[in-house]
């Protein structure tokens, strides 16, 4: 399967399909899941609770983040696969963020939570055959569909990496 055909993205979740370099989807899963699970076992305990300026995430916030995130596309790119066209609601980061009691959580609990999701993403997209891959539907009053939300849940770990390194680190 080709990479994901942005004409059936919303123009706001380009940066985060351009940000994975690879063509086939699994790989991708594979290399960046690796390399994102590493980059975020080695940020040391006392940079876990940094915030870079006032009102931003801590670097915890943004890992809940990630992992809220993931599971949200993961239920869009299941309900898009088995062909279901209840229009999905957008959701709050920010919101779930303030809500997230991240700051009370251990760093390790955390990083198993992303590892467990994004398995789980692994597995379901590695289940999904061309059609199912190529399904679409709405969400956030957007189409979209199964392929494209593969490479944002990849693209969208790779953008808070980055942010992660630029800014709090």
């Amino acid at each position: 399967m080709p990479r994901p055909d942005l004409t059936r993205v919303p123009e706001f979740y380009h940066n985060y399909i351009n940000q994975v370099l690879e063509n086939d989807l699994m790989e991708a899963f594979t290399k960046e899941s690796n390399s994102f699970i590493q980059f975020f076992e080695s940020i040391p305990v006392s940079k876990q609770d940094y915030r870079y300026a006032e009102g931003k995430w801590t670097i915890k916030e943004v890992l809940q983040h990630i992992i809220d995130a993931e599971r949200v596309f993961i239920y869009r790119a299941l309900v898009f696969a088995r062909k279901d066209n209840t229009p999905l609601p957008s959701f709050d980061e920010d919101l779930y963020a303030k809500n997230s009691k991240a700051s009370s959580r251990k760093w390790n609990d955390l990083m198993e939570e992303f590892k467990s999701v994004r398995k789980s993403a692994e597995i379901l997209f590695n289940s999904f055959d061309f059609e199912q891959l190529d399904s679409s539907g709405i969400a956030s009053k957007h189409s979209n569909y199964v392929l494209g939300m593969g490479y944002i849940i990849i693209g969208h770990s790779v953008h808070h990496k980055n942010v992660v390194k630029e800014r709090y680190l």
